[in-house]
């Protein structure tokens, strides 16, 4: 079969990307903890909490938002041909996905201590918004 190859190819580097994914999020939480001097002191552990559950939410949308690219991009493959792509929806997202990624960069804190915070806590969206991004690169 044509695509077994390709399919199987497809598998192994999208368990790679999960497993970095799952990596990635513990050394931020941990990076995190760590730089007790620029996190704000809460009183209340809950918020904490709600903080990390907005962390792996994001995380996981990166990896399904990543993730929704790869059928179109095997379809084409498969298929030889970019046929039936709906160009002006893909040039749209692409738009979208670059002016987002950029809010969160031009966002970022112009003292230097905060910005690599700053980073970490925005990493996941980060990584969608470009990464969907260069994914819609070789989808057009």
């Amino acid at each position: 079969i044509l695509g077994s190859k390709s399919l199987k190819n497809f598998c192994i580097t999208w368990i790679m990307v999960c497993i970095a994914l799952c990596v990635i999020l513990p050394c931020q939480l941990l990076l995190r903890n760590q730089d007790q001097s620029t996190v704000i002191e809460r009183s209340n552990n809950s918020l904490d909490m709600i903080e990390m559950s907005g962390f792996i939410c994001g995380y996981i949308s990166c990896v399904f938002y990543l993730g929704s690219r790869f059928p179109q991009l095997y379809k084409n493959f498969r298929r030889r041909s970019t046929e039936g792509t709906s160009y002006l929806l893909f040039a749209l997202a692409m738009m979208g996905n670059c002016t987002y990624g950029l809010s969160l960069v031009l966002k970022m804190p112009a003292s230097e201590s905060f910005r690599a915070l700053y980073f970490l806590h925005h990493l996941p969206w980060l990584i969608g918004s470009f990464g969907v991004l260069f994914l819609d690169i070789f989808v057009s």
